[in-house]
């Protein structure tokens, strides 16, 4: 069952530029890791200081391994000083398969 997760996060006033760099710090290293289908960050045009992550896993246990990897550990230890609140976390699964090629 492959997953997907939108985090959104709101940067503390003058904390905007941190955010983004500790969320894109994390893109490599995830891509990089096993069962990562893509890993992608967004600014609000409107709202500099709200941004959103979208995760997207081959399974839930990929994640998993993710959120245990030292760029991610480092990355949770740090939002704390850049964030007003937490992040807000949606979890997306999808039980269903992708077709692997185009509509027939």
């Amino acid at each position: 069952m492959s997953l997907t997760v939108i985090s959104r996060f709101e940067a503390r006033r003058g904390r905007e530029d941190g955010l983004r760099t500790e969320l894109e710090a994390l893109i490599e290293p995830a891509l990089d890791e096993p069962g990562c289908l893509g890993y992608d960050v967004y600014t609000d045009p409107n709202r500099p200081e709200v941004m959103a992550l979208v995760e997207r896993w081959t399974s839930e246990e990929g994640r998993a391994a993710h959120l245990a990897s030292p760029c991610a550990r480092r990355a949770a230890e740090v939002m704390g000083t850049l964030l007003c609140r937490p992040p807000e976390v949606q979890y997306l699964p999808c039980p269903c398969a992708r077709p692997s090629g185009p509509p027939g």
